[in-house]
């Protein structure tokens, strides 16, 4: 029996959540081989050639995914990961393999030097880190891991090992990181967000002057199309902060880069905070699970709710939208950034949106402006009618898998199950069409960056074999407010 049908055959010894495949040539084998493929012994690269490492959220879309064929090896995925957490309790973006080579990726190793810039936040010691973080799934995650076979997580302790780390992950991400002061965590980079490249970051980039090209080497081209990625210029920005924050010890708040929280550029992001407010509520039923009252944090999740509200939503524009905390707009500080992205949806995670702001967000996703169900195959990551709209350039368009597995997530915890079900179907057939593409053209279905994408065959996993019911299984609580 070869590696790829040991993991897809259940275990004797105890049920696993997962459908047997009706083929080998079924889309269930396939996005198991691409994961058996990217998987390095303790965790899983998003892809070999252009990701050599672990990510953060793509690790914890990954498990969600793996616990359908492995839930030993998803939570395996997850340990991994956060054994690499800082002191401080930040999660890094990147955990580096020392087997890698420098010049295989970039920022390397040898840019983020977290063993020593990062020493006073606690960085580790015998694992290299990035010094940023990336959008809180990991609660969601480990509590949807646990779901698939608790018996094994009960007997390895898998909840209880990770519960104080995912707690003063969040610690961290509600105290030093609400730069804004209105209860939200901001991002202080691009990469942090996840959607790097979105045109909602071009004017907060404004502001930033960029390291010179001569001084570091985009390893990314050597994989892509010049066309499909950053530009130079985005580029060199991108790493001006980062060398900033990395020379200034990855500190946040005042003295943290250049001003206060982390330089120039501090945005609180509706999908970061739509996800920190999902896992922890996933965090209470984790506590409930170990036998302490997750009541307060069941609290806190509709305070944050509350607060996203108040700070990010937009009724002109018809959804949610970023706040740059260091621009202004009439001689007040902290304006919303007038541009449309698919973060600003994301939102309908949340079973505590008043129902108003699900009936527009749903409107807004269905309209010109996205073309969900009428003029896109799958929901593009920008604004259709907007200036910097590109079907095929990173987060300036295209259609990416992870926000449609949240969308689909989403309008299924509204009640939208027939709008879900569309999106669902339009997932899973293109990610079999484009084996398992990294993003897609959101108008006709090509595939464009990487193939073999570990998240997105995770997550067409995921949708192939989960419950459509998704509420209690995704540790949401409580219903729409009125």
């Amino acid at each position: 029996m070869d590696r790829t049908a040991q993991l897809i055959t259940p275990s004797a010894a105890r049920s696993i959540a997962y459908d047997p495949p009706g083929s080998s040539h079924s889309l269930h084998v396939r996005a198991a081989r691409v994961l058996e493929g990217n998987w390095t012994g303790v965790s899983t690269v998003p892809s070999r050639s252009l990701y050599p490492h672990q990510w953060s959220w793509d690790s914890a879309f990954i498990a969600i995914g793996l616990r359908h064929l492995s839930p030993l090896r998803a939570q395996t995925e997850l340990e991994t990961l956060l054994a690499a957490q800082w002191g401080d309790g930040r999660v890094p973006h990147i955990v580096f393999n020392p087997s890698v080579p420098l010049d295989a990726y970039f920022p390397s190793p040898d840019f983020w030097r977290s063993s020593t810039a990062g020493r006073a936040a606690g960085a580790p010691r015998t694992v290299q880190t990035s010094g940023i973080v990336q959008p809180p799934v990991h609660a969601l995650a480990v509590w949807l891991v646990h779901r698939a076979d608790p018996g094994l997580s009960r007997a390895r302790g898998f909840l209880a090992r990770m519960y104080p780390r995912l707690a003063a992950w969040h610690r961290y991400l509600l105290h030093r990181r609400d730069l804004g002061g209105g209860g939200l965590a901001s991002v202080v980079h691009p990469w942090e967000q996840g959607m790097d490249n979105s045109p909602a970051w071009d004017l907060p980039l404004s502001r930033v002057t960029p390291a010179p090209a001569r001084s570091f080497r985009r390893a990314d081209l050597d994989h892509g199309a010049a066309e499909d990625r950053p530009t130079d210029l985005d580029y060199g920005r991108y790493v001006r902060l980062a060398t900033d924050y990395r020379d200034a010890g990855y500190r946040d708040g005042p003295g943290g880069g250049r001003g206060v929280g982390g330089g120039e550029f501090a945005v609180e992001d509706p999908a970061f905070n739509a996800l920190l407010i999902a896992s922890e509520h996933a965090l209470a039923r984790i506590a409930d699970e170990l036998g302490a009252p997750g009541t307060a944090r069941h609290a806190r999740a509709e305070r944050l709710t509350a607060a996203l509200v108040d700070r990010l939503w937009d009724p002109a524009s018809g959804m949610f939208l970023c706040r740059d905390l260091r621009g202004s707009a009439q001689g007040r500080r902290g304006a919303l950034i007038p541009e449309r992205g698919v973060s600003g949806l994301l939102p309908l995670l949340l079973p505590g949106l008043p129902r108003d702001i699900v009936t527009a967000v749903v409107r807004t996703a269905s309209g010109p402006h996205f073309g969900l169900g009428t003029s896109t195959r799958l929901l593009p990551s920008y604004d259709l009618l907007g200036e910097a709209f590109d079907p095929h350039r990173y987060w300036r368009g295209p259609a990416w898998f992870n926000t449609a597995w949240l969308l689909e997530r989403g309008l299924r915890t509204q009640g939208e199950h027939r709008r879900a079900d569309a999106v669902r179907e339009s997932a899973l057939e293109l990610a079999g069409t484009t084996d398992f593409a990294e993003y897609v053209d959101p108008y006709t279905g090509e595939a464009c960056g990487a193939t073999g994408f570990s998240w997105t065959a995770a997550l067409a996993l995921d949708l192939l074999h989960s419950d459509t019911t998704v509420t209690a299984d995704m540790g949401l609580k409580g219903g729409n407010r009125r």
